[in-house]
């Protein structure tokens, strides 16, 4: 990616603290406005990267906010975190609309950029959960607006009144807009918890069944409603629609599967769903993933990424076999 910032302006390094906007103490007025810029800048990234589900886009917000932030008048500011997710998601909020268009004539299955809760880029994020691949989706079916309301006030618990400051809207407008929101990803995806332990165990004898070709044991382990989101980009052969079934899945599985084991696997979580990296050469060339029923012991849904450009962000350094 191009480094847009100009010399003199080098963006300050990501903090390592990994705290959250109801983490903070209050916004101390006179602190070193490079010192701030840091210390919030995992918030920016993450808000950003909510909103936009590319790890490119969100760097670009991040790399914006900071040249805006470094031209202003730091002694007019007199709450430096609001100000900074208020540049911060208007960015992404406008960076979000341009990519619409975009998006709609995608080649296939959308899937955002998936993360790696590592060091890099996982040491991005908030300590929050996340937001899963598969919640990530239902939320590109949202418009921008309430997207962004959704992401502020349910993710990360911004008030009704402090969205409305930051999208310059009425308290009850952003009000309606949470509430569409929220109505319209409770019908798409029901909460429910999961057994963490139990989901991994899962996911872990589905990818073992699939890179075998074991048959019987994908369809004990796929549901029988299960979905396979996959995501080449018009860059490498995949499904062009979603391919729904045990059935399916497993006569794709048993094809596609074998040919991944030259591969290393290595695991972790997004949004507190198993997820596979599929390694090799020290280059990532596949993730997915893995959502189960509410039991944790059959696998529902797998969001599959091929796509080269959606991973080249991902290192293997510091990655969980």
């Amino acid at each position: 990616m191009e480094r847009r910032t100009p010399p003199g302006c080098d963006i300050p390094p990501m903090s390592h603290t990994g705290l959250g906007p109801r983490l903070v103490g209050m916004d101390t007025k006179g602190a070193d406005p490079a010192a701030l810029f840091a210390e919030y800048r995992n918030l920016l990234f993450t808000v950003a990267y909510d909103m936009l589900g590319g790890v490119g886009d969100a760097e670009d917000v991040v790399q914006d906010t900071w040249l805006r932030w470094s031209a202003v008048d730091h002694t007019t500011v007199t709450a430096p975190r609001a100000y900074l997710v208020r540049i911060a998601t208007r960015l992404a909020l406008d960076r979000l609309r341009a990519l619409r268009r975009s998006r709609e004539e995608y080649v296939g299955p959308w899937l955002p950029e998936p993360l790696w809760d590592g060091p890099d880029p996982g040491e991005r994020l908030v300590e929050h959960e996340g937001v899963a691949v598969g919640m990530l989706v239902v939320l590109e079916t949202l418009s921008p607006l309430e997207r962004t309301a959704f992401v502020l006030h349910e993710v990360f618990g911004f008030s009704h009144s402090e969205i409305a400051e930051i999208l310059q809207r009425s308290p009850a407008a952003v009000r309606q807009l949470v509430h569409r929101s929220r109505e319209h990803v409770r019908a798409r995806r029901p909460r429910f918890d999961v057994d963490q332990d139990t989901a991994r165990t899962v996911a872990r004898r589905f990818v073992d069944a699939a890179v075998s070709g074991d048959v019987a044991e994908l369809l004990d382990v796929l549901a029988p409603d299960v979905v396979l989101h996959n995501d080449g980009g018009g860059i490498l052969r995949t499904a062009l629609r979603p391919v729904v079934g045990a059935d399916n899945l497993a006569r794709l599985f048993t094809h596609v599967g074998p040919a991944y084991e030259w591969g290393e696997f290595h695991w972790g979580t997004q949004g507190g769903v198993p997820t596979v990296f599929a390694v090799k050469d020290g280059v990532v060339w596949a993730a997915a993933s893995i959502e189960t029923d509410p039991t944790g012991r059959r696998v529902t849904a797998v969001y599959g990424t091929v796509n080269p450009a959606k991973l080249r962000h991902l290192t293997v350094d510091g990655m969980t076999r």
